[in-house]
């Protein structure tokens, strides 16, 4: 591609051929057209796209097929599903499938610009919405009237324009990355990439090269150089999300790269120099994982240059009523439910529920309210099923099968089982919730699949 800033489009309607010029004269992107799944696949080897739009019917492609091999091969590449006739379970399938929004098609020229703005840097302001309202952007705007959040935010606005490294602390859900996001576009850097990974959904191997990069050969497999995050993040932001469950040889490495400013790629022969302002976040308490051996102290001191801890919910409850009605409004337009609203009863739950989950877990909810709502109102009914109880829960119950002995490992399977019921597959929410590291889950259920494939071999050399 001529034009380093360039998105993808999967799709068949001649409408994109009409704003192709339109986009490279007001946006300065170039637009990739495809009609196949296999062209997508080709030019996701040969280029970096920003993002890609995948229209939900194109003669002879598989959607939630070549949407899963998207984002098992590209998992940190946005993709945005349009249909010309949006249905709520269209909506939760693409959700479902890693999809980053499903909209109604073709897109309007304001509603494109709006998806292309912060993944383009091109000086728009990121929403703060203080309780007036604001239009949406393809990412989640910062609504907040608390004093403290507002503090953070005078806060990260005044680092912004450094290259100071940044640590966000915090609990799950609290909107770390979109606060990292917000400094990115307050910075010099926001027409540069913005480049997210996170460390404790990959294996030590792989992240490695998933960050550094690696060179053909390095390898079994490596059958072509890879650009790692870093160099993607060149002149941009590389977000490290869950520093904490980086592996303490990694560590090693990231803490030279931060000293040096450069890079060796896996396998590589010569170091790489980089241009890139890095952000880490973490939900784990740091200096208790110092104390125990698995957080280097030189690693935490060089990456906390500027420290910002962001509150859970349940210490901003002025903000659940904007948050609420930002979700409501959103996911009204995206499920095409138009006019709907919370009863009184419906928002008293919501500011006095606990939020374990935080602003991740009212969205949530939020989302199942719109989605079972029969009329034009919300009842806390149709928020139950991810509203969290008050202060008396039950939080820690372990329901086990009755009339036969339970083994210390089969209850510690079912706990973990239990916890990923609860918090719907998301591993770093039931491993919080479980009191273990992202890294000890993984290890768990590796050894689970492992045992389960070890007895059903066992079983059928008896049969």
């Amino acid at each position: 591609m001529s034009n380093q800033k360039a998105f993808l489009v999967i799709d068949t309607h001649p409408h994109w051929e009409e704003i192709r010029f339109r986009l490279a004269k007001s946006l300065s992107v170039e637009l990739a057209k495809v009609t196949s799944g296999d062209q997508a696949k080709e030019l996701l080897k040969q280029n970096f796209f920003l993002f890609v739009i995948l229209a939900e019917t194109v003669p002879g492609l598989d959607l939630p097929v070549l949407l899963a091999e998207i984002k098992q091969e590209y998992p940190f590449l946005p993709v945005f599903i349009t249909s010309q006739r949006p249905t709520v379970e269209g909506a939760v399938a693409a959700m479902r499938g890693g999809a980053q929004d499903y909209l109604a098609a073709p897109l309007t020229w304001d509603r494109l610009k709006e998806i292309a703005g912060p993944y383009l840097g091109n000086g728009r302001e990121p929403c703060l919405s203080l309780g007036e309202g604001g239009a949406e952007g393809s990412h989640r705007p910062i609504i907040t009237q608390d004093p403290a959040m507002l503090q953070i935010l005078r806060m990260a606005q005044a680092v912004a324009p450094t290259r100071a490294t940044v640590l966000i602390q915090g609990e799950s859900g609290t909107g770390k990355e979109i606060l990292a996001r917000y400094i990115h576009e307050k910075s010099d850097r926001g027409s540069g990439p913005f480049i997210a990974i996170n460390c404790a959904a990959l294996p030590e191997g792989l992240l490695e090269s998933e960050l550094f990069g690696h060179e053909k050969g390095a390898f079994t497999g490596a059958i072509m150089r890879k650009l790692g995050k870093f160099e993607l993040a060149q002149n941009g932001s590389l977000i490290l999300d869950e520093i904490s469950e980086m592996h303490p040889h990694l560590q090693a490495k990231l803490l030279r790269v931060l000293q040096e400013n450069e890079i060796d790629r896996v396998g590589g022969r010569h170091p790489v120099p980089i241009n890139v302002r890095v952000m880490a976040t973490t939900n784990q308490n740091i200096s208790e994982l110092i104390d125990k051996g698995d957080f280097r102290e030189d690693l935490f001191y060089r990456l906390q240059v500027i420290s910002l801890h962001l509150p859970p919910l349940r210490d901003r409850r002025g903000d659940i009523p904007l948050l609420a009605e930002f979700f409501l409004q959103r996911y009204s337009q995206l499920f095409g439910k138009k006019s709907l609203r919370f009863t009184t009863a419906a928002l008293g739950a919501l500011e006095k529920a606990s939020w374990p989950g935080n602003v991740r877990q009212l969205e949530n909810a939020i989302a199942r309210g719109v989605l079972l709502a029969e009329g034009s109102h919300i009842h806390p009914q149709e928020l139950q099923g991810n509203l969290p109880r008050q202060a008396a829960t039950t939080q820690g119950t372990v329901l086990l099968p009755q009339g036969k002995p339970v083994t210390l490992k089969e209850m510690e399977q079912h706990l973990i089982s239990q916890a990923l019921n609860e918090t719907a597959g998301n591993r770093t929410h039931a491993a919080k919730m479980l009191g273990i590291s992202v890294r000890t889950l993984r290890n768990k259920l590796h050894e689970y699949r492992h045992l389960a494939f070890t007895n059903s071999s066992q079983s059928s050399q008896v049969a």
